[in-house]
């Protein structure tokens, strides 16, 4: 009793030292510093509050500008001068997003896992694709459409077709998809990792069955940031793809998406109405792509 009784003492006695030590924090420090914590609470506060609103008046204007300008003339098979049809851009924007996907997805996500899973640390190639990266992601959509129209289109004699366009859009995502890939992979604790080698899995069954699972929300979301920079693209397409509003025979057909559908009606000025109401489908499909995508990634997630 009397050892604890000194034991307990001594503490005390370091507690006051220490406490002698460390000189008290002046109240007028301490109200600046409740000052500032509150001022840039409401900033942030504020921030956010401009940020929902911006997205709420966007949205609110073109339904309000677009819902009433939805004519049945608008969804017939056909496009002529007069109906101004959306429904072969509609089909051609689905076209050019899944043909952009499939070629872009699969490099980019090969391409994260060799950079995280792989590649030796302080290897010169692995900063050359990551500065690679960066600068394409930096670059403009025109520029794209420039290359594209000069080998694709040119140099490969594809033409003007949608195969062209795809292959320009892929390239133009490549980048997003590979970046958050990298990111979404090196957020995977390494005890996953550990723990499937200690279970006797090989690198690349781990990667396949462990890590990459446990990543794909993450990945799924560059697929939905590149789904949005694929369905929004204009001057890479017009470059590429031609401005044919027709249902493609083939891959190699001229194709017009509802982007470039929109630019060429706003541009005329004849159908304005009919660019709200084309607005409002285009609206309406990223929606539906990004709450697919969203619903994906919570299954796998919930699964994992």
């Amino acid at each position: 009793m009397p050892d604890g009784i000194t034991v307990n003492g001594a503490e005390r006695g370091l507690a006051d030292a220490g406490a002698r030590m460390i000189p008290p924090i002046p109240a007028q420090n301490r109200t600046g510093a409740r000052v500032f914590a509150l001022v840039m609470r409401w900033l942030v506060r504020i921030a956010a509050l401009l940020t929902a609103a911006v997205l709420i008046f966007l949205i609110g204007y073109i339904l309000v500008m677009g819902i009433p300008n939805l004519k049945p003339s608008l969804f017939e098979w056909t496009y002529n001068s007069e109906n101004v049809s959306l429904v072969p851009a509609l089909i051609n924007t689905v076209l050019m997003t899944l043909f952009a996907l499939v070629i872009a997805t699969p490099l980019g996500i090969f391409a994260a896992v060799w950079l995280v899973e792989y590649a030796k640390r302080g290897n010169k190639l692995v900063k050359l694709v990551r500065i690679t990266t960066e600068t394409l992601q930096g670059i403009p959509s025109i520029v794209f459409g420039l290359f594209g129209m000069l080998f694709f289109v040119t140099q490969l004699h594809w033409g003007y077709s949608l195969i062209a366009g795809a292959f320009t859009l892929a390239i133009m995502v490549l980048p997003v998809i590979m970046r958050t890939t990298e990111e979404a992979l090196l957020a995977v604790p390494d005890s996953y990792r550990e723990g499937s080698f200690g279970l006797g899995a090989g690198k690349l069954r781990t990667v396949f069955t462990i890590v990459l699972p446990s990543a794909m929300p993450g990945i799924l979301s560059g697929v939905i940031l590149a789904v949005g920079r694929i369905v929004g693209e204009t001057a890479a397409l017009i470059y590429t793809a031609s401005t044919v509003a027709a249902v493609p025979e083939s891959v190699f057909s001229s194709t017009r998406t509802l982007a470039v559908h929109m630019y060429l009606l706003s541009n005329e000025g004849l159908h304005v109405d009919a660019t709200y109401g084309t607005a409002v489908v285009l609206l309406v499909l990223v929606l539906l792509i990004n709450c697919l995508s969203s619903f994906i990634a919570g299954k796998l997630a919930k699964g994992k």
